[in-house]
């Protein structure tokens, strides 16, 4: 398994491109289609699942089974569209029989989703599932901290139960409703602060 390639001059297009067509794990071998993500490219908030399952590699979309449409009814709760969102996951190719990820396979795509991050920079990155919220800290655990707003790199990052989770157990789902409603009010938290920065700087005052 490879991570050499460098993704850093790429643009959103051309990466997503690159990852279609990825060879670096064995996921490529065993893929229907590579799922880069979608949304805007200038999202405030950046969803990041697991990875693909059996829906997802057909389409080649993230989020389109049944949980993508409990997803699309979160994110409905917390005032935002699809397309106002970015949505991808830790691995971009559906592991067999929806297995969990390999650390490997999580590795060869790091580069991807870190590059995405860069290029859309949001306001927020929302975890979903515990794959996704071990990528940024491995120490927790969603029981303990979901809903609660974490500091990652001058973002704030949410840690959330995967919609699939509700799906399952349904006692999780109010749990994770009540977790989507918090996203409008955070995301106004951090937006007052830059926007009283930037009225500042106008005025000619140093913060």
């Amino acid at each position: 398994m490879s991570d050499s390639v460098d993704v850093s001059s790429l643009n959103l297009k051309e990466l997503h491109a690159r990852i279609l067509v990825c060879p670096d794990c064995a996921l490529s071998s065993t893929r229907t289609r590579a799922v880069p993500g979608e949304g805007s490219d200038n999202a405030s908030v950046f969803l990041i699942g697991e990875g693909p399952g059996w829906h997802e590699d057909q389409q080649g979309r993230p989020f389109v089974g049944p949980a993508g449409k409990f997803l699309d009814e979160l994110l409905a709760l917390a005032g935002f569209k699809r397309p106002e969102v970015f949505i991808t996951n830790i691995v971009k190719c559906r592991p067999p029989s929806n297995r969990d990820p390999l650390p490997g396979e999580i590795q060869a795509c790091k580069k991807y989703l870190d590059r995405q991050l860069e290029l859309i920079d949001p306001q927020i990155i929302i975890t979903l599932g515990r794959y996704s919220l071990a990528r940024f800290f491995p120490n927790e655990t969603i029981s303990k901290i979901h809903g609660k707003t974490l500091n990652l790199d001058q973002r704030t990052c949410i840690a959330m139960y995967h919609p699939a989770a509700a799906l399952h157990q349904p006692s999780l789902r109010k749990s994770i409703e009540d977790d989507f409603r918090k996203i409008p009010e955070i995301l106004k938290g951090r937006r007052e602060p830059a926007r009283a920065t930037s009225q500042a700087e106008q005025l000619g005052f140093k913060l």
